[in-house]
């Protein structure tokens, strides 16, 4: 049986330089030994060597048992330092991402990195990665504070929809961190990013964004933030509130059905209501490596617990079938 990991990073030295010295809110320091992101001022992303190292990574995967990853940049991704800026930075990624896959064959495909916030270029790049080997799409669950179902960003989405691209919806620093205080004990990675999930995707439901592209496939990361628990809830809001019904016609739960959910989440019980919710069919083997939360071991170890048939869809299978493999 095949294992592929959708949900799992890498960056690259030239990335972290340039975010560096173009982005505006972002700044690099060493704290404990440890190079730290730091989004003005507070701690945003801790760079770990295996972030930077594919041979690291395959030794890792070898380990862990995991056939081929996916790999996909991390937030906040190229939304930074201009047009020309993030056009160049996201070239770097897709292109340095393609050439590791022509090292590693068998091992590594990608989700390609766009400039989500210049439409436009945008489009270009896509077709650019497509051509180069990608095999999905990379997008924050906000880009800069913009919401996914912003009109600005339709070309975009037409454009995947057209090419039925899966898309990693990834959770970012969700809007109002500020005023929320999250960044206070690291809330933003407990519960911020969970919630900026949640938002993003209940936003495009509830906006018919499913019903306008209907050859999206979606895979929400961390299983989906907080959706699968509150999926009953959604539905008794579009039942009996009238802003809930102005764009969709069915309960918000049939949508839920339709997106794929991954495994980035750490209790037997929640891997199985995101089974329960969107069905075996749309849970894809995902362990956030090599974030310092990221288990190659522990979520696959889950996974195995499974049936045998959903184990099989789980570990592979699916992520077969929905990204053409």
């Amino acid at each position: 049986m095949t294992v592929i990991d959708v949900h799992t990073h890498m960056l690259s030295d030239r990335w972290v330089k340039l975010i560096s010295k173009h982005g505006e809110r972002y700044t690099v320091d060493e704290s404990g030994g440890q190079r730290v992101i730091r989004l003005d001022g507070a701690p945003f992303l801790t760079l770990m060597d295996a972030m930077f190292d594919y041979g690291l990574r395959i030794e890792n995967m070898d380990k862990a048992g995991v056939d081929i990853a996916i790999v996909s940049l991390t937030c906040p991704s190229v939304y930074w330092g201009g047009e020309q800026v993030s056009m160049n930075t996201a070239r770097i990624m897709n292109d340095g991402m393609a050439e590791q896959q022509k090292v590693y064959p068998d091992r590594i495909r990608w989700f390609a990195t766009l400039p989500w916030q210049y439409p436009r270029t945008a489009v270009a790049e896509l077709a650019h990665a497509c051509d180069s080997g990608a095999v999905g799409v990379f997008v924050s669950a906000n880009v800069s504070g913009m919401a996914l179902t912003n009109r600005k960003l339709g070309p975009v989405w037409e454009e995947i929809d057209r090419r039925g691209l899966p898309v990693l919806v990834h959770p970012t620093v969700p809007p109002g961190a500020k005023e929320m205080e999250v960044f206070e004990y690291n809330l933003v990675a407990c519960v911020g990013f969970m919630f900026d999930t949640t938002l993003a995707i209940s936003r495009m439901i509830f906006d018919g964004f499913f019903d306008r592209y209907s050859n999206l496939k979606i895979i929400t990361g961390h299983g989906g933030g907080f959706l699968p628990y509150q999926a009953g809830r959604l539905d008794i809001c579009y039942r009996t509130m009238p802003p809930c019904r102005e764009k969709i016609s069915r309960a918000p739960s049939t949508y839920l059905s339709q997106i794929y959910y991954d495994t980035v989440i750490f209790t037997q019980g929640a891997l199985d209501l995101c089974l329960n919710v969107g069905g075996a069919d749309h849970v894809l083997y995902g362990s956030d490596y090599p974030h310092n939360i990221g288990d190659m071991s522990g979520c696959l170890g889950r996974v195995n617990s499974l049936s045998n048939a959903n184990r099989r869809k789980v570990r592979g299978r699916n992520a077969i079938r929905i990204f053409g493999l």
